[in-house]
């Protein structure tokens, strides 16, 4: 009967060791959740929404993607705007990349400045940074909030180094849950 008990135990204390070793690797490899913070992406995501980010994805233009602040102890959830070797700017709110208008669906204009009637500050990338181009290995970043966002307009490039992944999926709070656009 104690060998039962034993054996049960040993079971159980293995059961448990093998989903911490799956939940370990899945979390430093392939997904991990993390919250947002502050008003930045404003509408898609408010303060506090907490999403899943996948480390395995390739990043594109316009994903949303978290990554280690240049600015604080912290991390980001900003829009990729500019890739490698793209010119950007911005003039009377229509987004410029390589010459190309883009249409941004998900910047609010209901949040625009009252005085000035805009969302976003005219900018070429050169005056925000200094480079015509965004460089090999980096990002141009904005936040969806234009008028709050600390983003690569104050901060500079973003390095793929310190991209921790793309924002994948919402999972709180429940009446937004979901795939963010």
């Amino acid at each position: 009967m104690e060998k039962t008990v034993k054996k049960e135990l040993f079971s159980w204390i293995q059961s448990i060791f093998f989903a911490m070793a799956i939940a370990f690797i899945v979390h430093q490899f392939l997904f991990v959740p993390t919250k947002v913070l502050g008003e930045s992406m404003l509408p898609t995501f408010e303060d506090e929404d907490r999403v899943i980010v996948s480390k395995v994805s390739s990043i594109d233009r316009f994903d949303m993607i978290v990554f280690n602040a240049p600015d604080a102890d912290d991390k980001y959830i900003k829009r990729v705007i500019g890739m490698p070797g793209d010119r950007v700017e911005m003039i009377d709110d229509v987004l410029y990349i390589n010459g190309k208008v883009y249409d941004e669906p998900y910047v609010s204009y209901i949040a625009g400045d009252p005085i000035t009637n805009r969302i976003t500050e005219n900018f070429t990338l050169e005056e925000m940074t200094g480079s015509e181009k965004v460089p090999k290995g980096a990002f141009f970043v904005l936040g969806d909030h234009r008028l709050t966002s600390n983003d690569s307009r104050s901060f500079g490039f973003i390095d793929q180094d310190e991209v921790i992944g793309e924002v994948k999926f919402r999972f709180s709070p429940f009446t937004d849950i979901g795939i963010p656009k």
